[in-house]
């Protein structure tokens, strides 16, 4: 009788995969790296005597939008394009593309994102001056600064690590996407929405008949995204289904496909400039002592702290576990529970859609905005330093092997 096969947990990663993911790391890493720096820019600088400058500067009119919103609904936009892009990817020739290999990754990261909400809710629901209706700011990972953590401390960690953190944080930018369409949409101007999904589908079939031309494209994707932010849903979504509609398999004669002929393109753009840029305009938070008093009795910053290094750990460590525990996944021989749990913890870096979603979930309360930002970055920044550690010394124990 022959044994059954037991499915891998974390897949091995190789050929052109391999060969896309180390790309992949390289470029996130890099604008890992710049994000920390300008998040620090701004928090400095909005805890200076400057801080007025920095005010007016984020509250200034630019035509239809103001600063801040520019690089929330138009520059963060080009993140989950490629975002929607590399989810594409994934289901059609990636990890995701094989079933038996994705359903711990998905079930890590829904878990992942499930247990940090509901610890929020259970703690805003039983004040009563709680905030429940804020349970998805600590569902969120930053994939960015978590790849950056990882690179500088974990050189020697296997690579089958790298690509379940990778895994997980495309799963992860869906969740939060769902989350922001779903739930952070009002008014729907119906006209504008079937305007924006006509434009897209347009994009659609000319990605199928081969065009090539820019001049038809940028046109497209500038109008579907106005359009999407006139809906009243808001304006990344366009983002992500431009991505999702993108072509992924090359043409036989073809030596890479669209989608990584744009992502080799955009994504210095996006790491470089996009991200760091509303980094820049959401990160500049209020850090004085009665700021941080306020953070210690406030449900809603105890609840996102609560669910970004507890909530984290224990869905997406939990989920992993339970499982390969009563399936027949296993995890890869190259990898120990300990360094799942090293990601886990890492995991708890919220940052960039975390504080997009604090905006959007108390959009009406700049004061509660201010505790709910000041809370995700207290958050990232100690789970950005328990992980340190922790793989600091699972890396050194690789490398001594």
């Amino acid at each position: 009788m022959r044994l059954l096969q037991k499915r891998r947990a974390f897949p091995r990663i190789l050929g052109s995969e391999r060969a896309f993911l180390a790309d992949t790391l390289r470029a996130e890493t890099t604008g890992g790296l710049i994000l920390v720096g300008v998040a620090v820019i701004a928090l400095v600088w909005a805890n200076s005597p400057w801080q007025d400058g920095y005010h007016h500067l984020r509250d200034a009119q630019l035509g239809p939008l103001t600063v801040e919103q520019w690089t929330s609904d138009g520059a963060l936009t080009l993140f989950f394009y490629l975002a929607g892009v590399e989810l594409k990817r994934e289901l059609v020739v990636g990890t995701l593309s094989r079933i038996s290999e994705a359903v711990v990754p998905v079930v890590a990261a829904f878990c992942g994102m499930a247990v940090p909400a509901l610890i929020y809710a259970a703690i805003n629901l039983t004040v009563a001056d709680g905030k429940p209706h804020g349970w998805a700011v600590p569902t969120a990972t930053d994939i960015a600064f978590a790849l950056a953590v990882l690179a500088i401390v974990g050189r020697s960690l296997p690579s089958a690590l790298r690509a379940f953190l990778l895994t997980l944080a495309v799963i992860d930018d869906f969740g939060a996407i769902l989350v922001i369409a779903a739930f952070f949409s009002h008014g729907i101007n119906l006209l504008a929405l079937v305007a924006s999904l006509a434009l897209i589908t347009a994009f659609y079939f000319l990605q199928r008949r081969r065009v090539r031309t820019a001049l038809l494209y940028v046109p497209i994707v500038l109008a579907a995204w106005w359009f999407m932010h006139e809906s009243g849903i808001h304006a990344t979504i366009a983002g992500v289904a431009l991505g999702l509609v993108t072509r992924v398999r090359p043409d036989a004669d073809e030596k890479r496909s669209p989608a990584e002929r744009l992502e080799h393109r955009l994504r210095p753009w996006s790491a470089g400039v996009a991200v760091p840029l509303f980094a820049m305009f959401a990160a500049g938070v209020t850090l004085g002592g009665d700021a941080l008093r306020e953070m210690l009795t406030d449900p809603v910053a105890i609840g996102v702290v609560a669910g970004l290094m507890g909530g984290k750990i224990i869905g997406i460590l939990g989920g992993s576990w339970l499982t390969a525990r009563f399936t027949r996944a296993e995890l890869n021989s190259d990898l120990a529970w300990r360094d799942v749990g090293a990601v886990s913890v890492l995991s708890g870096i919220g940052f960039t859609v975390a504080l997009l979603i604090a905006q959007l979930a108390f959009a009406d309360d700049l004061a509660q905005i201010e505790r709910a930002k000041a809370a995700v970055l207290v958050a990232s920044l100690l789970s950005a330093l328990i992980a340190a550690v922790l793989l600091f010394r699972r890396n050194r124990a690789y490398a001594e092997d």
